[in-house]
């Protein structure tokens, strides 16, 4: 028995479907600790998009801790905190004319859902809640009470009150008009469903199976949330900072989100940190009404200024719109062709190969397993695990996506 066995809870995941031990790691590719070379179509589940310690955001953190300045800083004004907020506002919300405040709430996604629930309650005066068929949101109560899957919200008692779930614009819903539905329940007396404080939503359902959101369904649900004076929160934890494309993932819709939470990739290098977006008129909290000891992690204000830096200098999402067209292609002609059963769905850099009617969950879990013989680290997703989902870092060299990519194809062939 390993030690991680023998001590580590049974709660464990990731390192069932990687069964390796990993020692270190550059750009796109992971090494464990016996030297062999794993391709990562994971990104720490998408908390590295410029990979794994990128060079440039790398020596400015070196730099900061080398001169023994600020690590743990509650939400003291520091320099670090300082110079992020400064390069946020100029690189990100001033060209896109973006009026946003900006919450500092704790190491990880599921605190700034956390947050933004509480704030559109306080704001509106309701307790309701609407999320999507197919969310994803966080592990803890409250973000566990609007996302989709009834399994890993199993044994947590009350987590769905005052929530209710609304069809996405997926599989025969495609063809339903969900946006008009929700009009229609929330303008008929006998629905039964109130008034919620706020609807919540992803522009692409990154764990339900990469679906990714029309415009137009985007733009409707926003007029909708304006005419109904509801709350729209967007969470762009795992499909902003550049993910889609442009730095906000819901950009590509022309809409503004009243509330946007950010998460895994804005500090740049993996480190904890979740951001909540507030317009300054819905800004209503009280000082201190809502706290964390670690929402003023340091090295991820460094990391997060640095990465901005870096999308401007390498000109990252062209890059990413570059790499988009390679995916789409490889995928509609190398797999997609083996079966009229198999679909192809992304959007940027991530996409998904959804083997729900070709083999399901079963020959999902084959082909990743296969892959991860063959040196490519990918996870699955969606409805019962039938989803293969990839999601490598957005600067990966063109070649080593390829490479990726035909380890899919040969585990295809294999199975």
């Amino acid at each position: 028995m390993s030690i991680f066995e023998q001590c580590e809870s049974n709660v464990r995941s990731y390192c069932r479907s990687f069964p390796a031990v990993f020692h270190r790691a550059k750009g796109s590719a992971i090494y464990s600790d016996s030297g062999q070379e794993y391709i990562d179509f994971l990104a720490g589940a998408g908390a590295l998009n410029y990979g794994h310690n990128n060079d440039q955001i790398k020596q400015e953190i070196m730099l900061y801790l080398d001169a023994d300045t600020i690590i743990h800083g509650l939400d003291f004004h520091t320099s670090a905190k300082e110079r992020f907020l400064t390069k946020f506002f100029e690189a990100v919300l001033n060209p896109r004319n973006l009026n946003y405040r900006i919450q500092f709430c704790g190491s990880t996604g599921t605190n700034a859902v956390e947050a933004a629930l509480k704030l559109a309650r306080k704001i509106k005066n309701r307790t309701g809640i609407f999320s999507f068929m197919g969310a994803y949101h966080g592990m803890t109560s409250g973000s566990l009470s609007v996302t989709g899957n009834i399994a890993i919200r199993s044994g947590i008692w009350g987590t769905s009150n005052n929530v209710t779930f609304m069809p996405y614009p997926y599989g025969f819903m495609e063809s339903f008009d969900t946006i008009a539905y929700i009009d229609s329940v929330l303008n008929d007396v006998n629905s039964g469903i109130e008034k919620p404080a706020a609807i919540i939503f992803e522009t692409v359902q990154a764990e339900g199976g990469i679906i990714v959101a029309p415009n137009e369904w985007m733009q409707r649900l926003r007029e909708l949330c304006d005419r109904q004076d509801i709350i729209l929160i967007c969470d762009d934890i795992q499909v902003g900072c550049g993910r889609t494309g442009p730095f906000f993932s819901f950009e590509r819709a022309n809409i503004v989100p009243d509330l946007v939470v950010l998460s895994k990739s804005i500090s740049g290098y993996g480190f904890p940190m979740s951001l909540l977006l507030i317009k300054p008129e819905l800004d209503l909290w009280e000082p201190a009404e809502h706290t964390g000891t670690f929402r003023g992690n340091q090295l991820a204000f460094v990391g997060a200024r640095a990465a901005l830096e870096y999308r401007e200098n390498t000109n990252l999402e062209k890059e990413v719109k570059l790499k988009e067209t390679f995916l789409q292609t490889f995928l509609n002609k190398e797999i997609a062709s083996i079966s009229d059963q198999i679909s192809i769905r992304g959007i940027g850099m991530i996409w998904g190969i959804d083997l729900a009617n070709f083999g399901g969950a079963s020959l999902a879990k084959k082909i990743t397993s296969q892959c991860f013989e063959l040196g490519l680290i990918i996870e699955r997703v969606g409805r019962n695990d039938t989803v293969i989902k990839i999601l490598p870092p957005l600067n990966i060299e063109i070649d080593t996506l390829q490479k990726g990519c035909s380890i899919i194809k040969k585990a295809f062939d294999k199975i």
